[in-house]
Order: structure tokens, then sequence, then C-alpha cells
């Protein structure tokens, strides 16, 4: 349960914690992560983050939610954008993720790889996880559904197709992120316009 001061904690604080978690678990990973770890990474007195969070777990829960809010929220899109242009925005943020001034995607991306790891053994942050990913699959399902309707894309099953893309935008960063094999986000992105896409597209 969050404290009574996570309620009221400013937006900059928040970011100032959440920033200096980032840094924290990617030196010392999340097994060995202290709060002390996330107050070196800070300016502020570590005190602060013990003031709006209820300990380790609780200011994990919190991170998760972080985390993906900077990704949900980050799709640029036009309101009238066709739906294959929407789709590949949707296809390249989760695959490539948005511009970060520090600490950059994929640094952002082994943080949360490792989160998601341990989350077989926590059901609260598993939930979490599965609600994000019904999310992205869900945004993405939808975007094929207008197509279908629009007469632009093939009439497929709209549900299917979005589990197809979604699970290989995470096995994608997987390998990338687990075996090191930094090609593969692009070369998924090549597949999925080779092999999938162009099943949508109607001639």
């Amino acid at each position: 349960m969050s404290k009574p001061g996570q309620e009221s904690v400013s937006n900059d604080t928040r970011e100032a914690i959440m920033e200096a978690t980032f840094r924290a678990i990617s030196t010392q990973g999340y097994n060995d992560l202290r709060m002390r770890d996330i107050g070196e990474e800070m300016e502020m007195t570590r005190q602060v983050i013990h003031y709006h969070y209820d300990g380790k777990h609780d200011l994990m829960s919190h991170f998760l939610e972080y985390i993906i809010d900077q990704y949900e929220g980050s799709v640029e899109v036009a309101a009238d954008a066709p739906p294959r242009e929407e789709l590949d925005a949707r296809i390249d943020q989760c695959l490539f993720g948005p511009e970060f001034s520090d600490f950059g995607h994929w640094d952002r991306m082994k943080v949360y790889h490792e989160l998601f790891t341990h989350a077989q053994n926590d059901a609260e942050h598993r939930a979490i996880f599965n609600e994000h990913y019904e999310r992205i699959r869900g945004s993405i399902t939808e975007v094929i559904e207008e197509g279908i309707e629009q007469g632009v894309f093939r009439d497929v099953d709209a549900a299917r197709m979005g589990q197809l893309i979604t699970d290989a935008i995470h096995a994608a960063r997987g390998r990338r992120l687990s075996l090191g094999h930094d090609e593969a986000p692009e070369q998924t992105r090549q597949s999925i316009d080779e092999f999938v896409l162009t099943a949508l597209d109607v001639e």
C-alpha cells in the first residue's frame, strides 16, 4: 500500500525518483537494488523516496507504470492519418522507441526486460505487464479493424493479426536484449513489412 505522501508527489519529484530508479537498476540490477542505490542517483535526499513510497516493491509497481506511460503516451499520429500510417507508427514506436534526451530507449528497455523476467514470480507486477500487453495488442487490433472497415485492409481476423504483430515485437526486443542480437528489431520490422503487412494491404 502506498503511503499518504504518494498521492501528493509532484511531477518533478516523481520524475526525479523514477529516472534515478532507471539508472540504479541499470547499474545494480533488480535483485541487488536498494533504496540507497536510487538515492545515490538523485540530488534529493533518499528520505524523499521513503516518504512517498512504502518500500522497494511499492516503488517498483509505480516505476512499472511510469515506464509504460512513457511508451503508451509517445505515439504521435494525426487524427486523420490513414490506418497503414498509424499501424506503421505504432510498430516503430514499440520496436525502436521514442527519443529520450538522456538514458536512451534500449537502456530503458533493458530495465523493462529485467522487470518483465522477474514478473513471473510477482503476481502484482505480472498483472501490470499483462494489462500493458493487452493495451498494445488492443491498439494494434483497433487500427487493423479500422483499416478493414475503410476497405484498405483485407478482411482478416484482426485480433489474431494484432497478436501476431505484438508477439513479434516482444520476441525481437527479447532477442536483442538477452542474446545481444542488435539487428533483431530491424530484421523483425522488415519481416513484418514483407510477410505480415503485405497480407493486409488490398491490391
